[in-house]
């Protein structure tokens, strides 16, 4: 099967990609194209589905550069092709050559792209690294790399959706904390219970910080099992583990 790869204009000539879980090698709940090591999937077949992926952006299997995800704002400058995955949760380049990636699940992979300046950037953008700044944070380390400001696209791939994001009060308290307008992005659920919609989050923190070219693909994780992984589905579900998706790009 060949694999599906979301693709957006606003980020240009850039070779970049979305991709779904299709054109994978993983079977059983990890079913398609999983590209995250840290699942219990069969080491050989992420091997495999990274391997696809490189081909797919056209660069060496080693040069398909990612990290150690934690849910943080910190975000790596990568000069060279390394085999280190650093701690952090977004990566930027102004080197051909190499395709920076995340993974995701249900969190926003967000892609960045100055084709200007030839500066390209990818985040890892749940709800915590988005409220700790991630993405501007990204915005900045692209800046230091010679990016304009007015010049950055960004996009937000697959993520879960407002309509399946179901949260306690607690959890809008930390946003309550942060702004008191950030009540805009939550709607009453059932109870006392609340939808919230991390996209659209995503997107106000892109344009406070001052990137005007943004855009969501529209594309929710949760609901759309065949083509998105999700860790909250695969909670649901009562699964064992769950596939991660993976975002990528190059010059």
């Amino acid at each position: 099967m060949t694999l599906e790869i979301l693709t957006s204009d606003a980020l240009g000539a850039t070779r970049h990609g979305f991709f779904t879980r299709k054109g994978g090698a993983s079977s059983g709940i990890f079913q398609g194209l999983n590209c995250g090591a840290g699942s219990s999937d069969q080491s050989e077949a992420v091997t495999i589905n990274r391997g696809r992926v490189a081909d797919a952006m056209q660069v060496p299997h080693d040069h398909l550069m990612g990290v150690h995800q934690i849910h943080s704002a910190d975000v790596v400058t990568v000069g060279s092709a390394t085999q280190d995955r650093p701690k952090a949760d977004a990566l930027v380049t102004a080197t051909k050559g190499i395709a920076l990636s995340v993974l995701s699940a249900d969190c926003q992979p967000v892609l960045f792209a100055d084709t200007q300046a030839g500066v390209i950037g990818a985040a890892h953008a749940g709800w915590k690294g988005a409220l700790d700044g991630v993405l501007s944070e990204t915005v900045e380390a692209m800046i230091a790399l010679g990016a304009k400001r007015e010049n950055i696209c960004a996009v937000i791939g697959p993520c879960i959706s407002q309509r399946a994001y179901e949260v306690g009060p607690d959890f809008m308290d930390n946003f309550m904390d942060e702004d008191p307008d950030n009540a805009r992005f939550f709607a009453q659920g059932k109870g006392d219970k609340l939808q919230f919609d991390l996209p659209a989050f995503g997107l106000k923190s892109l344009r406070a910080a001052g990137i005007t070219t943004t855009e969501w693909t529209r594309h929710c994780t949760y609901t759309d099992p065949e083509r998105f992984y999700s860790y909250r589905r695969s909670v649901h579900q009562k699964e064992a583990d769950y596939g991660r998706l993976i975002a990528a790009i190059t010059l």
